[in-house]
């Protein structure tokens, strides 16, 4: 199965992981001109742990390179590098029918969270999505310095195209990060830079329109080491408990409205 719907529909609170996945088809796999190593560092490993202070969840196995859930559909198969930060990603065009399979199982990934996320609303009047990913800040290389630090906060906060009756909350979700308590120190947490999100949290809202609250949020991996793949679990539990902070701020908020 592509992709996992956990759902107990007891609360208004959905998280997702929509790159999580590292899962390829063997056909496709074969016709990857990438490494499994560069292939895992572009994709978002371990972001399923993040979503698992929700009831309410959507977890990714397939890879972003067999069809990338959060492109538009047009985009959502990488056939060139400017498709994927310049990496020549596929030896060959692979056959038509391979990409058409992909994109069937996309809008089945499509079809079955408007179902999902519709259930939520048959309970309740409103609901809250995290779309969770990670993002890359050594990109020069395992022996060169880190990316700048001003321009690479910890937690992004991606707000695309998201109606304004929910930026009251997004600040709050953003004040409640920054006063958290991570190892000793306040983490930098900011609202679109870099990443304001992509195609899924539109969607979501394109769909859901003042029904849904969709904040596409992005971890800075400094919960592993991008180039040999080591993750720091210390790193990620207080990351998680960081995140789990914001739910009672949001179900509360989701109460008042």
């Amino acid at each position: 199965m592509d992709t996992e719907f956990y759902f107990t529909f007891a609360e208004p609170f959905v998280c997702t992981a929509i790159h999580h996945g590292h899962k390829i088809s063997p056909d496709l796999k074969d016709n990857l001109e990438i490494s499994d190593a560069v292939r895992l560092r572009e994709e978002d490993p371990r972001t399923e742990f993040f979503t698992r202070i929700s009831s309410n969840r959507i977890i990714q196995h397939k890879s972003r390179f067999e069809y990338d859930l959060n492109r538009s559909r047009d985009k959502a198969f990488y056939l060139n590098p400017e498709d994927c930060w310049g990496l020549r990603a596929r030896k060959t065009k692979p056959p038509a029918d391979l990409i058409a399979k992909s994109l069937q199982s996309y809008d089945q990934f499509y079809r079955w969270t408007e179902v999902f996320l519709s259930e939520l609303l048959v309970s309740f009047p409103r609901f809250f999505v995290y779309d969770i990913h990670s993002y890359n800040h050594h990109r020069l290389g395992v022996d060169q310095p880190f990316d700048d630090q001003e321009k690479n906060p910890e937690i992004i906060i991606g707000t695309n195209n998201m109606p304004e009756i929910w930026f009251p909350l997004v600040e709050k979700i953003r004040d409640c990060l920054r006063t958290y308590n991570f190892l000793g120190r306040k983490l930098d947490v900011r609202i679109n830079v870099k990443f304001p999100g992509g195609h899924f949290s539109r969607w979501i809202h394109n769909t859901f329109p003042e029904k849904a609250c969709c904040i596409a949020i992005e971890f800075k991996k400094i919960f592993m080491d991008e180039w040999s793949g080591k993750f720091y679990p210390e790193v990620m539990q207080e990351l998680r408990k960081a995140l789990k902070s914001t739910k009672p701020v949001i179900l509360d908020y989701l109460n008042k409205k």
